[in-house]
């Protein structure tokens, strides 16, 4: 059994968390259920009380062409499958550069900008718990129902890497603020923009500690040097209720939280009509 130390105040993208040991996954078999898998930390707030991490090997950090398909491990980071694609003139893949990530991380979600998801060509995946075709998954915009591990996925070979589209993936990332953030905060609810109604409920620009809602676009929670579990979980709550109060919509998290705080059908996070359902 191999353990990594990670400090993920310098290795989460928002900086915030502890240094811990995460096991290292070699194989399917050595997968338990009691840990959660985290990629490159992109999207990810680590709390306080973390559950027991685990992450995938190097052994799954590759890129290959094979039976007329692009397989691509899960542990290979979003930049070096664009830098494949440009290489290899392979198409639809140019948006990957701009999804800080991991490919395992990018499926799980359903990544993408706008009407360019990583599902559109993809063709199965396989996991710790069996392999599985497109179709026998269920997912949707920023959301899918895989709940094990993803070691590899497949995806439609096809030929003419565009580079105006690199610019137009670029152009939409063009309103996003660089300092240290977990992407966006929230999904887009829909029919509108998360990022509208936390402005409208004035939160745009609105700080806690070194921890706010940029002024950029106000759905990015902002880490101005020494933001901390407390002040971005203060934020994220705070949006929800205003929000909530003021039009009756619940934001639901984009970023993931893992504190066992925050996780669970008792979590605070939780949509409270959800939650009654659950009582």
């Amino acid at each position: 059994m191999s353990y990594k130390s990670v400090n993920f105040s310098k290795f989460s993208s928002i900086k915030i968390g502890g240094t811990l040991d995460v096991k290292l996954l070699e194989n399917a078999q050595d997968y338990s259920s009691r840990y959660y898998i985290i990629g490159s930390s992109n999207n990810t707030l680590i709390g306080t009380q973390p559950p027991p991490l685990m992450m995938l090997s190097k052994k799954y950090d590759y890129i290959k062409i094979q039976d007329n398909m692009l397989k691509i491990g899960a542990a290979t980071p979003s930049g070096k499958i664009a830098s494949f694609c440009k290489k290899h003139d392979i198409a639809n893949f140019e948006f990957v550069s701009h999804l800080p990530g991991t490919l395992g991380g990018l499926v799980k979600m359903n990544a993408g900008l706008k009407e360019y998801e990583i599902f559109n060509n993809l063709i199965s995946i396989s996991t710790c718990r069996g392999d599985y075709e497109k179709k026998e998954l269920n997912f949707r915009y920023r959301y899918t129902d895989i709940n094990a591990p993803i070691l590899e996925a497949s995806f439609i070979l096809a030929c003419g890497f565009d580079k105006q589209k690199v610019e137009l993936f670029k152009n939409m990332r063009s309103n996003q603020p660089n300092t240290p953030s977990a992407g966006s905060c929230f999904k887009n609810p829909a029919g509108d923009y998360a990022g509208r109604l936390i402005e409208a409920v004035g939160l745009k620009g609105f700080k806690v500690g070194d921890m706010e809602f940029s002024t950029v676009h106000a759905n990015f929670l902002v880490n101005h040097g020494a933001g901390n579990f407390k002040d971005a979980i203060f934020l994220i709550q705070e949006a929800q209720k205003r929000v909530y109060e003021r039009f009756g919509i619940w934001l639901e998290n984009e970023i993931i939280v893992l504190d066992k705080r925050y996780m669970g059908k008792d979590s605070p996070l939780l949509n409270p009509r959800t939650k009654d359902k659950q009582s």
